[in-house]
């Protein structure tokens, strides 16, 4: 996965507890910290002590629905530096829509989408006010800020004291925040499909489930052991048609013209990154399909192939292999249009390109 995520959270958390009284109450926490320059100078030992301690949470519960079941489910969303020096959220009412319906889809309580967009800009803008924020460099507009850092904000659900198998009425919503950047590791854009499968007809595909994220973990390693960069999910029923990749969504722009990505069902998960690039395809004029295309169709009669997501942005496919036979995209390298809608998408978000779709909310 590159450099991108960094367990180094910043010290300002967020915690709500749902109560007895069907209210949500909530706090903000001050972890340990020295300022970001104290904590460059520390030594290895000394920082790795120091972020240990921000991610310590002695007042929840270990043994719970949520670590011995996997039963919660999380957000991932993005500030990003603005070239004015301040901040900006991209669509997090999106990512809290998602989460109230994730929660609802375990049976529990929803967290209530007003609630978690003032949590998320708040905290960021208490970590920000520490100096904990990584600052707008010019160079990245040289690479369509590909090489571009920004805050990664993680809101994760996590149950009440549990052992026995069962389901959360009393949760916590947690959000802890971290810096990152580039997602794929330069230089592979190769795909596999693999014989695991990630979803079922009628099971928490739709839902960000902690849980889901296990099997795309082994087909993701087994992808890069194999000297790949994706693994790419087939359905689970006919093995035939196209989903997913290991944590995001996959788009073929075909000879003809049209833009494809597969149907939302109960298996897919609704990418807020997959919307907005169907949004920005269109508004281009590009006519987008959803629907189902079988891997024959794709390997057969793509000419470009991108996968969508909030880590990976908008990153490019160069080829994929099935069965043994390999299909490149075009010449393997980015598609004009995928470069096209990855700089569209990236320009927004840093504040290059004007937001006319009202995305970016400012911390």
């Amino acid at each position: 996965m590159g450099k991108g995520f960094t367990l180094a959270i910043y010290p300002w958390v967020y915690h709500a507890k749902y109560g007895p009284d069907r209210t949500w109450s909530e706090e903000f926490l001050e972890k340990p910290h020295k300022t970001p320059e104290e904590e460059a100078d520390l030594s290895p030992e000394e920082l790795d002590t120091l972020l240990q301690k921000r991610n310590s949470f002695p007042e929840l519960p270990l043994v719970n629905y949520t670590t011995q079941y996997g039963l919660g489910c999380f957000e991932g969303l993005k500030a990003f530096p603005q070239p004015d020096g301040t901040l900006s959220i991209f669509r997090p009412g999106e990512n809290g829509k998602r989460m109230a319906k994730s929660m609802e889809g375990l049976n529990m309580p929803p967290f209530p989408p007003e609630m978690f967009l003032r949590a998320c800009r708040e905290v960021v803008r208490k970590n920000k006010a520490l100096g904990f924020v990584p600052a707008y460099d010019p160079e990245w507009a040289k690479d369509g800020f590909v090489s571009g850092h920004s805050v990664y904000i993680r809101p994760f659900s996590y149950s009440e004291p549990a052992i026995g198998v069962s389901l959360s009425t009393n949760p916590w919503v947690v959000i802890v925040t971290t810096p990152v950047g580039s997602y794929f590791r330069p230089g592979n854009a190769k795909a596999v499909t693999t014989d695991k499968a990630r979803a079922t007809p009628n099971g928490t595909g739709w839902i960000k489930c902690s849980a889901n994220y296990v099997i795309p973990a082994l087909a993701k390693k087994e992808a890069e052991d194999a000297g790949y960069m994706e693994a790419i999910f087939l359905d689970a029923l006919e093995r035939t048609y196209i989903e997913e990749g290991s944590s995001c969504n996959i788009f073929f722009y075909m000879k003809n013209g049209t833009l494809v990505t597969p149907e939302l069902g109960d298996t897919i998960l609704p990418g807020i990154n997959r919307n907005s690039v169907i949004t920005l395809a269109m508004k281009s004029g590009v006519t987008t399909e959803e629907r189902k295309i079988s891997i024959q169709e794709a390997m057969e009669d793509a000419e470009e192939a991108f996968v969508t997501g909030t880590a990976v942005g908008v990153s490019y496919i160069e080829s994929i292999t099935h069965q043994g036979k390999t299909a490149v995209f075009g010449d393997g390298t980015m598609g004009e249009l995928t470069l096209t809608l990855q700089r569209t998408l990236k320009g927004i978000q840093y504040g290059s390109l004007e937001d006319n779709h009202g995305w970016m909310v400012p911390v």
